[in-house]
């Protein structure tokens, strides 16, 4: 009889946390870790999803929302989690914490219609917001500002909402944090299958800096190897159309 497949595709759920780190310390040779090595070991991973987000966008962590504007303000908070604060607007998403960074914004209108239309916004920088001279000035917000701090993220949008506006949303493509790995060591990482490969090797080679020296470079380099090749995977493809130019003498 033939043998049948699984039938599944869950491997990057099935295996928690903590089988996570049996294996980058089966890498690096050492068996049987004790709890304070376990601890290290999730210090590290953490750590190595912070190291992550500076590697570029990751489109896993991007998200959408839309935000109630409010006649006359400019500034919209997002905080990096409910122990930082609260929305400034009972009106904003408070359920979405860890945003990084705005990526796009559209003043969107009839959100729940089929009449729903979308105005691309233009994101500018913090030299051209200071140069407004009235930041408070009321009409359709047609520009942002985005700001990135430790415990949140603001949204600053010119000119603020006049009462036709506020009648309006702001809808923002965003892009999240990875999530933290806490003490429940049985949970699933905030990670899909793609980048699955380069987090246990990533995890080895964080952990030979500490319990093997002598195996650090020789990780390293599996470990960027397999990151790189999970980056070029990642992302969002687009049909692309190259168009020769025709050139003609005299011109």
């Amino acid at each position: 009889m033939a043998n049948t497949t699984s039938g599944t595709y869950t491997f990057d759920k099935t295996y928690a946390i903590d089988d996570i780190i049996t294996d980058a310390f089966e890498r690096i040779g050492l068996v049987g870790s004790s709890g304070n090595q376990i601890r290290s070991a999730r210090r590290s991973l953490n750590i190595l999803f912070q190291e992550w987000g500076n590697r570029g966008l990751h489109y896993w962590e991007v998200g959408d929302t839309n935000i109630d504007l409010i006649e006359g303000q400019a500034e919209y908070k997002f905080f990096r989690s409910s122990d930082d604060g609260t929305s400034a607007t009972t009106t904003s998403p408070a359920s979405v914490y860890g945003m990084s960074d705005v990526l796009e914004a559209q003043l969107r209108s009839n959100r729940t219609q089929t009449t729903q239309a979308d105005s691309p916004m233009t994101k500018v920088d913090r030299s051209t917001y200071g140069g407004f001279s009235n930041k408070l000035s009321k009409g359709t917000p047609n520009q942002y500002w985005v700001q990135r701090f430790i415990d949140k993220t603001t949204i600053t949008v010119y000119p603020t909402a006049n009462s036709t506006a506020a009648s309006k949303d702001l809808h923002i493509y965003y892009v999240k944090r990875i999530q933290d790995l806490d003490a429940t060591y049985t949970d699933a990482s905030d990670v899909p299958y793609r980048f699955v490969p380069c987090m246990y090797s990533g995890l080895a080679f964080y952990l030979s800096q500490k319990f093997a020296p002598q195996r650090t470079q020789e990780l390293k380099l599996f470990y960027e190897d397999e990151l790189a090749r999970a980056l070029s995977e990642d992302g969002s493809s687009t049909s692309v159309h190259i168009t020769p130019k025709t050139y003609y003498p005299g011109t």
